[in-house]
């Protein structure tokens, strides 16, 4: 049993902010499911949307952000998160980080859906993941010890004083261990590992909201996950993303005889929000028609886009035609677990940021590129007020950690690969009542778990999780009637007003309707 003053779970770019950010006189564990590049943020090829540009303003980007999102934001957040960009990116420049210039040697920025203007900073073209993240991850001091391979399947909650104290994990050959901390972060990324159709590493399957679920916490706006419009399409199945920002730089959204999938269907057309072209693409696969990104205008593709073209090139597609077949797929998830303004839970000691938070900043639909700014905001944020509260004292605990008796019989579980593929036809891009009931009579079917996991492996507790967390989703896209940002009701197509003012909570305690807070909702645009 190992001691630290701050335990952090998952790897990406708000874990590694954070452990960046905090004191470093305090000993702080990373401890990660797989491999520390083994992360969404890692992969990321889209860069950091933030008002550097020549007249741009956090203005701006609030009011981008706000319409994007339909105005289902915590407003003072998004305030906030705006206004840091700049700042962030000024950071990251005096630490070294070298962002992609112009002809003139300034920041290059690029443009993406739904923003008013070009204010995205990128590394290496469409690598700005990779740059950022091995950045943070060589930067990192010897107080932080970084574990990899470690499956985390408890949180340990004091009976007493209900402080979320510690962690229980499964090595790479199924041996527990055991964690205690005075303050544990879950950021573990969101759920994309639950549709079969997905542009998230395949660790990402939703493991730190179950956790948190499991442990009692709140969870809130789980109905609402992005679906990008453009992940590489062949045989049937998608392979991987293929940026926004090759639409921002003049890609074009056509169908086999050439024609714009996306015109006249918003102002904004190729670069509309995600959600709307989302939703197009798919009806026009529902409809038998396939749908590619023509490149043809974008010179010199290669040099601006290396990932993309390797992708292209490891998956056997020639870029001659120039055109890449594309589908919607799995992305982000705007929900999560509930937080407060530096990512504390409503469990003592427990936080979550990143993906895995619900923050409000994000409202019904993420604006392209504020994934990144996010993590880098909040664990900037969180860093700040443990350093006010880290000390490295000695953790005491009276809890029992003798073995626990294992059950006969494990219980049936679905199948991995069944559940992905139910999650994306029934509760995928557009839903339905009758689709979204057949999808929880099928989840209901497996009994919860409540029993110890100790003597459980890996595998059968990922399996739970996934479990755990489709229910989670599927209840509350059955709740909410209306269509809202992501969130496409079939049956319900427009948005109601009345649930314009409410979140959906879920925790074991049962479901809370929970109003929105109005104090921000009036907040004054700063110049």
């Amino acid at each position: 049993m190992k001691t630290y003053t701050c335990i952090i779970v998952g790897s990406g770019i708000a874990a590694m902010q954070l452990a960046h950010h905090l004191n470093s006189q305090c000993s702080v564990l990373v401890i990660t499911k797989s491999l520390k590049q083994a992360s969404n943020s890692y992969r990321a090829q889209g860069g950091i949307a933030a008002a550097v540009g020549n007249g741009d303003k956090p203005a701006f980007h609030y009011e981008d952000t706000i319409r994007a999102g339909c105005d289902f934001h915590n407003h003072q957040e998004v305030r906030l998160l705006v206004e840091k960009g700049p700042e962030l990116i000024q950071q990251l420049t005096v630490s070294g980080l070298d962002f992609d210039q112009d002809d003139t040697g300034q920041i290059a920025l690029g443009m993406e859906g739904a923003h008013g203007r070009k204010r995205i900073v990128h590394c290496g073209g469409d690598a700005t993941g990779k740059h950022i993240m091995d950045h943070l991850l060589s930067s990192l001091t010897s107080n932080i010890e970084v574990v990899e391979n470690r499956f985390v399947y408890e949180l340990i909650v004091h009976p007493v004083s209900k402080k979320c104290i510690g962690i229980k994990a499964k090595d790479a050959d199924g041996n527990n261990e055991i964690y205690f901390a005075d303050h544990v972060v879950l950021a573990m990324g969101g759920v994309g590992g639950l549709f079969s159709f997905s542009s998230n590493d395949p660790s990402v399957t939703g493991d730190g909201v179950a956790l948190a679920y499991r442990a009692g916490a709140e969870l809130m706006d789980m109905e609402f996950i992005q679906f990008h419009p453009t992940l590489l399409y062949l045989n049937g199945k998608t392979a991987g993303l293929v940026s926004e920002a090759v639409r921002g730089e003049g890609g074009r959204l056509v169908d086999e005889t050439g024609r714009s999938v996306m015109a006249g269907k918003h102002l904004l057309e190729d670069l509309a929000p995600r959600h709307i072209v989302a939703k197009e693409l798919f009806q026009q696969r529902m409809a038998g028609k396939d749908v590619y990104l023509d490149i043809s205008m974008i010179d010199h593709f290669e040099d601006k886009f290396p990932t993309i073209t390797a992708l292209c090139q490891a998956n056997g597609l020639s870029l001659e035609k120039q055109r890449i077949p594309v589908a919607p797929g799995c992305h982000f998830l705007m929900g999560g677990i509930v937080v407060d303004a530096v990512g504390q839970t409503s469990i003592e000691g427990l936080y979550a940021i990143g993906e895995t938070a619900s923050t409000g900043v994000h409202g019904a639909n993420r604006l392209a590129s504020n994934s990144l700014l996010e993590g880098l905001y909040y664990g900037q944020q969180l860093a700040s007020h443990l350093n006010e509260r880290l000390v490295a004292n000695e953790i005491k605990c009276d809890m029992d950690f003798a073995p626990t008796t294992p059950w006969v019989t494990v219980p049936s579980l679905p199948d991995k690969q069944e559940l992905r593929e139910k999650m994306m036809t029934y509760a995928g891009i557009i839903r339905t009542s009758s689709d979204l009931e057949q999808l929880a009579n099928w989840l209901h079917q497996y009994n919860q778990w409540e029993m110890p996991l100790d003597e459980w492996d890996t595998d059968t507790i990922q399996r739970l999780f996934m479990l755990q967390t489709a229910k989670l989703i599927t209840t509350a896209a059955q709740l909410r009637t209306e269509s809202r940002g992501a969130h496409n009701r079939e049956d319900f197509p427009e948005e109601n007003q009345r649930w314009g003012h409410i979140h959906i909570v879920q925790s074991k305690k049962g479901i809370e309707m929970r109003e929105r807070q109005h104090e921000y909702h009036q907040i004054e645009i700063y110049a």
